[in-house]
């Protein structure tokens, strides 16, 4: 009952938005525009997204090499990509399904795969920051008002709640160690103290990557192929085809946040933060709302189909290898 009302509340909010943002938009002009858009820079943007999912796989694994799990390249970008596909429909459930995805085939813990991800994620939060800073930097004139109208309601909040969570886990994590050895003498309590500890060892085993120097390149190739694989798509509408590279890259920060809002793939979000950002660039908002819609929905059917064949194949897998 609680998912189901997860999953109507995230998809009323994305509705609510979407209604907000394409009040104004006549969708027979925005269909017409994407009817003579260039699809071979969809082709490329494609080619350059599937990249970065696979550096992504990649990188993933050398994280839980340490942990001494070795799964191949291929099954990582399986459950890479269907944890993407689990995205559209549940917001956040990604993350665990491309463990689960994992365990079915390489028999790999949930709760020691699930520390990796968390430890990818922190690196991505490092990532986006870098990201904004610069693109701050590069653009400080056109973003001030853009981001303080947008976000300087909310920046006290957001520091509260950092602040708050950063507090409560290392308290957590200190009182888990002092007393782990008294909770798992208890019969309940010592199988979660086991998760715990499974889970601590996948984030920790960042300190004991034998390829760090990897690690940090597949890092920079996702961000840069996330860049591009949106950039290349400026390229395919003529209204748009006279954007900067500076453009990409507030492209690329918005939409990262808009992608990381609590809805189905950043549906709304992503096209109310992306469409309103490229209006300082000279677009009128309703072109920047279509380039929105082009980028995201681009990239989503890419997903959607990637992921569902990658799910059909790990189906494939597990009933192949459980035979």
């Amino acid at each position: 009952m609680k998912n189901i009302l997860k999953y109507v509340i995230s998809l009323g909010l994305a509705g609510c938005l979407m209604w907000f943002v394409f009040k104004d938009i006549n969708i027979t002009d925005m269909l017409h525009q994407f009817a003579k858009a260039n699809y071979w820079w969809i082709i490329l943007s494609g080619i350059l997204g599937l990249v970065a999912h696979i550096s992504r796989a990649i990188r993933w694994k050398l994280l839980m090499e340490p942990l001494g799990y070795k799964p191949s390249t291929f099954r990582t970008t399986l459950a890479v990509l269907t944890g993407y596909f689990a995205n559209y429909i549940i917001p956040r459930m990604g993350e665990v399904t491309r463990c689960g995805t994992l365990q079915k085939t390489d028999d790999i813990p949930i709760e020691k795969s699930f520390g990796t991800v968390v430890t990818e994620r922190i690196f991505d939060l490092v990532m986006l920051l870098v990201i904004f800073l610069l693109n701050l930097a590069l653009e400080f004139t056109k973003l001030k008002d853009f981001f303080m109208e947008q976000f300087a309601s909310k920046v006290t909040l957001i520091v509260v709640l950092l602040v708050v969570a950063t507090i409560g886990g290392v308290a957590g994590i200190w009182l888990f160690k002092k007393y782990q050895a008294k909770l798992a003498e208890h019969p309940i309590l010592g199988k979660i103290v086991g998760l715990i500890n499974g889970l601590l060892d996948g984030l920790l085993s960042i300190g004991k990557m034998q390829k760090p120097g990897l690690f940090i390149f597949y890092t920079l190739l996702i961000w840069v192929m996330y860049y591009f694989s949106a950039y290349v798509l400026f390229f395919a509408i003529p209204e748009t085809s006279h954007l900067s590279m500076l453009a990409g890259l507030t492209v690329l920060t918005m939409g990262t946040f808009g992608m990381a809002a609590p809805t189905q793939g950043g549906i709304g979000p992503y096209h109310f933060l992306v469409g309103n950002a490229l209006v300082l660039y000279g677009l009128e908002q309703k072109n920047g709302i279509i380039l929105a819609t082009f980028i995201h929905g681009s990239q989503m059917v890419a997903l959607l189909l990637l992921g569902a064949l990658s799910f059909l194949t790990t189906l494939f897998l597990t009933s192949k290898s459980s035979k």
